[in-house]
């Protein structure tokens, strides 16, 4: 269980922060705020109006208080006990992207893969096409080296801005960071802000980039469920094969546990269908792991990041 670090008794958090901008919530429902509709409540929530606010209110908390950074919720379970500490929404915050010289996007974390991939192409840039198809934000992608059809996110990193508990902004290169398949080591108590993304000009790029992404987003709604509640894809793939493969060729299509299912279009979704909990979620991830590993020997690692307390 997280310890969590309770405030000084003299304070409370609304006082803390009532000269600040932003909305803070208590008890807030995480199932509002993540793509599979699933997860218990955070102690507190807070939206934040502006990076000023955003900076502002990192200053008003005691050292080592529990923080969580939230995007647009993909790639993420909660589970049904909540997250304590502080959920602090970035999505719609950190949403500025420009290009800095003929080469490289400054893009903010909250900015959407998708309105990357639109933006590089209009301003005569390629190489970003690919992140049409990641359904997250620049934060979200940087933070797990988020990858579609062929591309990486850290492929094209080039100066990363980031921001600490403290309040404090500053700058890091990508080698201070261990990158792998869909793993990045950071430092503790930092979060990005923003990076430049380094593409190639293309005089080409506005009218082939619109076909490539056109075509990527097709591919992607033929073979993927898209509209329902999911996380997008919960296992990793094994060296020199693929976890969708593994997990259909183990019959798992449509089983389920609860109200998760295993999608009959993809086997690497688990579909919330109606009233799905992270418990279920858990489970049915659980089964699967061990099932691929007796029968092939294979153990599948998770994309999908787990979060929070279990009831």
């Amino acid at each position: 269980m997280t310890d969590f670090i309770q405030l000084p008794p003299t304070l409370s958090l609304p006082d803390l922060i009532k000269e600040l901008e932003g909305e803070l919530c208590v008890n807030e429902p995480m199932a509002k705020h993540t793509t599979w509709r699933i997860g218990g409540v955070a102690d507190w929530f807070y939206k934040p109006a502006h990076l000023e606010d955003l900076m502002a209110f990192l200053l008003c908390l005691p050292d080592d208080y529990p923080l969580f950074f939230l995007g647009l919720g993909s790639n993420l379970l909660v589970r049904d006990g909540g997250i304590r500490g502080i959920v602090i929404l970035t999505s719609g915050l950190l949403n500025e992207i420009n290009q800095i010289d003929e080469n490289t996007l400054r893009v903010e974390a909250g900015v959407s893969c998708a309105k990357i991939a639109r933006f590089s192409v209009k301003a005569g840039l390629t190489g970003a096409e690919f992140l049409a198809g990641i359904p997250g934000t620049l934060g979200g992608a940087l933070a797990m080296n988020a990858g579609a059809f062929g591309g990486e996110i850290w492929k094209l990193v080039g100066k990363i801005e980031v921001f600490d508990q403290h309040g404090q902004h500053y700058y890091r290169s990508p080698n201070d960071y261990q990158v792998s398949y869909r793993s990045v080591k950071m430092p503790e108590n930092e979060w990005f802000a923003a990076a430049n993304l380094v593409l190639q000009a293309d005089a080409d790029a506005a009218t082939m980039g619109q076909a490539k992404i056109k075509a990527l987003l097709q591919r992607r709604n033929e073979t993927q469920p898209i509209g329902l509640p999911s996380c997008g894809s919960v296992f990793r793939n094994p060296p020199g094969d693929y976890a969708a493969r593994l997990i259909e060729q183990a019959g798992w299509k449509g089983r389920h546990v609860g109200d998760a299912y295993v999608s009959e279009k993809h086997a690497n979704f688990i579909i919330n269908q109606d009233q799905a909990t992270a418990a279920d979620v858990e489970k049915l991830i659980e089964q699967i792991q061990i099932d691929i590993e007796e029968k092939y020997g294979i153990s599948l690692k998770l994309e999908v990041h787990i979060v929070g307390e279990a009831i």
